[in-house]
């Protein structure tokens, strides 16, 4: 019985990404434990909702660049198209545009990044941190001119009160069961994305684009389509938190997002999501931003300065790539006296 656990274990360790998942839930509780002990508001029910719903932004938009991690590329535009999406909802909304229509609009924009991302990546093989950085600078610009160079006003200027209030308890506000919408919004985003990456044939040609690339062209994998689909993730998501920024403050701010495609990359990394492409899982990524937010508010429960919060949250993303690329060297190492015996 006890070797069949074992192995049940090892099977489940094997998995994927998995082995970085775990460490990264290990961390989490140790980090909780840590900072509760300092602080016990820290366990009170309040602030374990509010940690929620502060790190489901993160998770969301640790997604999408999960995915485009996994291939060996980056999206530095994730940022820019938060706040393209949060200005543009919010400007259309301020003008009396039904926020359903609003909506649509602006999720059509932020695809429109997406899929040039793609192409440019995919299609012309430009280095994903040139051809994101250039898009990066178009979203943003654009989050600047939809509203004249400067933020909106409050949306309930537009759409009244009531149908403001709407939009506002949906996307941050409001509660179901006890838990704030945005942590059930990233949930359900959490489990359709999940599902694509470990169930469907995308998910495996993403990892074999990310392991390999010309071998999984010559395997029939269209990389172009595959890569324009991870793409279209991150911009899916970025725009899914410009709404929720919206929310939040009740209008377009034009710097709304700033910062968020490095956040975006410190959730994957911390979950054990390899930027050299082809290792992680879905759930390092849930792991990496539930530490993320917790070593966030953890270190401002205690009175920590912002300065210091950002130096240690910086030393522990380059703790998890250092030990990544560490690892994966590890690995060729001992790789290569079997391959020499077999010649």
């Amino acid at each position: 019985m006890n070797h069949k656990n074992q192995g049940a274990l090892r099977q489940f360790l094997n998995i994927r990404g998995m082995r970085g998942a775990m460490t990264a839930f290990a961390g989490l509780i140790v980090i909780y434990i840590v900072f509760g002990a300092i602080n016990p508001t820290v366990f009170s029910g309040q602030n374990v909702t509010n940690l929620f719903r502060s790190m489901s932004k993160y998770l969301i938009i640790g997604i999408g660049q999960s995915y485009v991690l996994i291939t060996g590329n980056i999206d530095l535009s994730i940022g820019s198209v938060v706040g393209m999406s949060a200005m543009i909802a919010a400007t259309l909304m301020t003008h009396g545009v039904n926020p359903m229509a609003a909506i649509l609009i602006t999720l059509v924009c932020c695809l429109a990044i997406g899929v040039v991302n793609g192409i440019l990546v995919g299609k012309f093989q430009l280095p994903p941190f040139i051809a994101t950085l250039g898009t990066m600078f178009v979203a943003r610009g654009v989050a600047y001119m939809v509203n004249g160079n400067r933020n909106t006003d409050a949306i309930s200027s537009g759409i009244g009160k009531e149908a403001a209030d709407r939009f506002q308890a949906f996307f941050y506000y409001g509660k179901t069961a006890g838990v704030f919408n945005t942590f059930w919004i990233a949930l359900v985003l959490f489990i359709a994305f999940f599902f694509l990456f470990s169930k469907t044939r995308t998910g495996r040609h993403i990892y074999a684009i990310g392991s390999n690339a010309e071998a999984a062209k010559l395997s029939g994998v269209s990389v172009m389509a595959t890569v324009t689909k991870t793409y279209l993730v991150s911009a899916f998501c970025s725009f899914v938190v410009g709404l929720i920024l919206c929310g939040q403050a009740n209008m377009g701010n034009m710097e709304a997002g700033n910062m968020y495609e490095m956040y975006a990359v410190a959730a994957g990394v911390i979950g054990g999501i390899s930027p050299l492409g082809g290792t992680g899982i879905l759930l390092g990524t849930f792991a990496g931003a539930a530490v993320w937010q917790t070593l966030e508010n953890g270190l401002n429960m205690i009175g920590v300065q912002v300065g210091i919060q950002r130096l240690v949250i910086g030393i522990i993303v380059v703790f998890a790539v250092l030990l990544d690329v560490v690892l994966r060297k590890g690995m060729l190492i001992r790789k290569r006296p079997a391959a020499e015996k077999k010649v």
